[in-house]
């Protein structure tokens, strides 16, 4: 990012700058770095399925060449990308390392140098895998979240990570790369005394939908709700609910008030994310239905 008119832009040469930064202080001494950029740069609120098939198809094409690899990104859409690159990238023997800032280079206590240079010692040493790296944290990339807007140490999230290869196999072979299609799907949030009309349409327009519920699995007893529910069931809409805190996860059945959800077949997420949830939900409606999207697939529940 650079500062232009409106406010912060993606700009051309900052990352190209910062990483000779990095080479002349020596952190990457007798590392070899290549740059492989996806232009058009955009900025992370803008990113859609397809950019996240051009990060996959890159590493999945260059995935031999190379012992590990790292995505700069903006942070406001970086989990989501993290963990889609998670599922779409099944079968990884490199690690793939996802990293941002909250300030650019060049800006006043900038974090910029710090997250690019973890994250490429990251990427020549750990497990295969993808990784959020932020803050001096090396993060599961299906488990990981921004919980803050403005703090260096904005992402939460877990390290565990099931046993993989490590990275630089000479033996390593492509992993299977699934693209995402161009599914209608949406996050839906409940709130007391929400609008079931509103609920209701968007499910009506929805080949899917996140379901974000209260607590371990409650919903609005509201009959339109209720109804939509069933409709975007029988017409075999995919959803998934995970809860709104940010502990503990969703147990559909543990309570009546959640009996809707299980009815319409509405899938449990367990511990995920959100953002592993959307990931994981465009995933599985291009590749494997209900049975993808209720199964572990890489950790994320």
């Amino acid at each position: 990012m650079r500062q232009g008119p409106n406010g912060l832009a993606p700009a051309e040469g900052v990352l190209e700058a910062g990483l000779l930064d990095l080479q002349k202080t020596g952190l990457l001494r007798g590392q070899d770095v290549d740059i492989i950029p996806l232009a058009p740069l955009i900025d992370s609120a803008n990113a859609r399925f397809d950019d996240w098939n051009r990060m996959g198809a890159v590493i999945a094409a260059q995935h031999t060449r190379y012992r590990g690899f790292v995505v700069t990104h903006g942070t406001d859409t970086l989990a989501y990308t993290a963990a889609a690159l998670s599922f779409s990238l099944l079968g990884l023997a490199r690690p793939v390392i996802v990293t941002g800032a909250m300030a650019p280079f060049g800006a006043a206590g900038s974090d910029a140098r710090r997250n690019l240079g973890d994250a490429l010692l990251a990427a020549g040493g750990a497990a295969a895998g993808v990784w959020v790296q932020f803050a001096g944290h090396l993060m599961h990339g299906a488990r990981a979240y921004k919980a803050h807007s403005h703090a260096a140490d904005a992402f939460v999230g877990s390290p565990w990570l099931r046993p993989a290869h490590r990275a630089g196999h000479a033996d390593a072979t492509a992993p299977q790369f699934l693209p995402y299609g161009g599914a209608d799907i949406a996050v839906l949030n409940m709130a007391p005394s929400q609008s079931g009309r509103a609920l209701a349409a968007a499910l009506d327009a929805c080949e899917g939908a996140v379901l974000r519920v209260f607590g371990a699995g409650t919903i609005p007893d509201d009959p339109q709700l209720r109804a939509a529910l069933m409709r975007a069931a029988a017409r075999g809409a995919l959803m998934v609910a995970v809860s709104q805190a940010p502990q503990g996860g969703v147990a559909l059945g543990t309570y009546a008030a959640g009996a809707a959800l299980a009815q319409a077949g509405v899938v449990d997420g367990a511990g995920m994310t959100t953002e592993a949830a959307y990931a994981k939900l465009a995933h599985a409606l291009a590749h494997g239905g209900r049975a993808a999207l209720a199964r572990d697939l890489c950790g994320e529940m």
